[in-house]
């Protein structure tokens, strides 16, 4: 078992982990307006696979123990198959500012999966501040409202919600590895390379054995989502929850929809509405009150 580090050094990598992974709904929009969704969440988990298995042997990266199976497939398949598939069809179907703000609910999933698992009730506070970011969450997908040239809509909102569920089964499973002793890197590059296998097959029949015509902007953004969403920030993110504790660094990730918000204001023009602002506003008075001592 390691131990945690102490202050303030997981919380600046899970702060920038959460930054990288705020693009990720702008992104994933720019990806999809000329890919198919299932080709880029397959895609990114092949591509990241190819791109760590030499990593892996760089680095000397070795497999995880038998005895850590089940939580390393339940990572596996939670960070790396079920959540980029469901969030790139869920991404194309709703607003990239609509997804950014949805996938801050993820520390509330994180957060009651490790408590489920480490069998301990969180902390009131931390239950008020959920509860207000997880009202900010109604609010938003309750709302049909048009953000500058797209519109969330429901069945898209939902998609990234189901996604967020499978993402956090695999955030506490990558940190119950790190916090049993197997590295983050390991489980980051093992990971996506068990995943990629797994996903190879299914991509090949999706795409025909042949590459679809995009511009550079749509291979551009699945090479992000693969290199740096699905490698350098699950390496850092379950590297934060091991040694910061899950259920406190996971909170961090309300603050994603910051950098989100600001690159589909910039790069897709895309306007917040009222009720958006309203909903922002619950959210990241969620992270301030869950992560108060």
């Amino acid at each position: 078992m390691i131990q945690r580090a102490s202050g303030w050094l997981p919380t600046l990598v899970a702060l920038a982990v959460v930054m990288l992974w705020g693009a990720s709904s702008v992104v994933t929009k720019l990806a999809t307006a000329e890919l198919d969704p299932l080709f880029i969440g397959l895609g990114r988990t092949l591509l990241g696979g190819l791109a760590a298995l030499p990593l892996a042997a760089v680095l000397r990266s070795g497999p995880p123990p038998r005895r850590l199976l089940l939580p390393f497939a339940l990572s596996a398949f939670g960070g790396f198959i079920a959540f980029p598939v469901l969030f790139s069809f869920g991404q194309r179907l709703t607003s990239a500012m609509h997804g950014g703000l949805i996938l801050a609910a993820l520390p509330i999933f994180t957060g009651l999966y490790a408590a489920a698992i480490e069998r301990r009730a969180p902390s009131g506070r931390w239950w008020l501040g959920c509860a207000v970011a997880f009202a900010g969450e109604i609010v938003l997908i309750g709302a049909r409202s048009a953000t500058g040239g797209a519109t969330g809509s429901l069945a898209g909102d939902l998609l990234v919600l189901l996604a967020a569920l499978f993402a956090s089964l695999g955030y506490v499973a990558g940190a119950r590895l790190a916090q049993a002793g197997y590295a983050s890197l390991g489980a980051t590059l093992w990971g996506i390379m068990a995943a990629s296998l797994m996903v190879a097959p299914t991509l090949a029949i999706a795409s025909g054995g042949a590459l679809p015509a995009a511009s550079w902007v749509a291979w551009a953004a699945l090479a992000y989502l693969a290199l740096v969403v699905s490698i350098l920030g699950y390496v850092g993110w379950y590297w934060s929850l091991g040694r910061g504790g899950i259920a406190r660094m996971g909170t961090i990730q309300f603050l994603q929809p910051i950098s989100g918000l600001a690159l589909a204001f910039l790069l897709l023009g895309e306007r917040p509405s009222p009720t958006l602002a309203i909903a922002t506003v619950l959210i990241l008075a969620g992270v301030v009150i869950a992560r108060r001592r």
